[in-house]
């Protein structure tokens, strides 16, 4: 059973590599035309539609609410695994990643991201700033954002999230966007944060919840804020793991 999820791994591995350079040339077109920022959540959504088909992961989406195509929003999902980078590929929005820059170094790969989204190293209070301020402009420039309020996968004690980060907040409050809570409940077991990497059996299933709406909400309240999405991602990360069965 290890040598068949070692050898799934690395077919994955191989699908992704693939897929991505028959796509990056679809890629080029909101870098060169910078208004057509929308093309790269179609296009990662079109990415994602074919990537887990034929890496043999089924997938699912499920929506509590119908999110407004004219509506700007800030998805905040809940993050224990790399496989949840392109599970929010199959955001029924159009967005783009506000995240860490370890992907900037992945040749061809690194140029996309960096060029199409807004990366930070966080452990450089300079770059933290810096990404907030590009974020607050994406914002004002219309771009709906996907920031993961952890901060990266560090948990240590899946499904169980660490406190959330201020970013994504301060920029819904400041620019009043609704944040969207996503529950991605079985990534952690399909493909678990430890070394070696490999992939396990199930189905990954990312769940929108309504939007939290930031009116009432200040930077002396951002704390409460915090709180309420928390909470509504992990209740429904108790619900779903309740079994442990993806």
């Amino acid at each position: 059973m290890r040598a068949l999820r070692t050898i799934h791994t690395f077919y994955c591995l191989f699908a992704f590599s693939v897929v991505f350079l028959l796509f990056f040339p679809l890629f080029l077109i909101p870098i060169v035309f910078k208004n057509q920022y929308k093309l790269v959540g179609v296009f990662n959504r079109w990415w994602a539609y074919i990537l887990f088909p034929i890496c043999f992961i089924p997938y699912k989406v499920s929506s509590k609410s119908k999110l407004s195509a004219n509506q700007q929003y800030i998805f905040c999902p809940n993050h224990f695994s790399y496989l949840d980078i392109p599970a929010m590929g199959l955001n029924p929005a159009n967005a783009i990643f506000v995240g860490k820059n370890d992907m900037e170094h992945i040749p061809l790969f690194g140029f996309m991201y960096r060029k199409l989204h807004i990366t930070v190293d966080r452990s450089k209070l300079r770059s933290r700033v810096n990404s907030l301020l590009q974020a607050m402009q994406a914002a004002d420039d219309g771009k709906s954002l996907i920031i993961f309020p952890e901060g990266g996968v560090y948990t240590k004690q899946p499904p169980e999230m660490v406190g959330f980060k201020d970013g994504a907040f301060r920029i819904a409050i400041e620019k009043q966007i609704p944040i969207v809570p996503v529950t991605i409940p079985y990534n952690w077991i399909i493909l678990p944060d430890r070394s070696p990497l490999r992939i396990h059996a199930g189905t990954v299933h990312v769940i929108f919840h309504e939007p939290v709406s930031p009116k009432g909400y200040t930077l002396d309240t951002i704390e409460e804020y915090k709180k309420e999405v928390y909470q509504v991602i992990d209740k429904e990360l108790s619900v779903c793991n309740s079994t442990k069965k993806p």
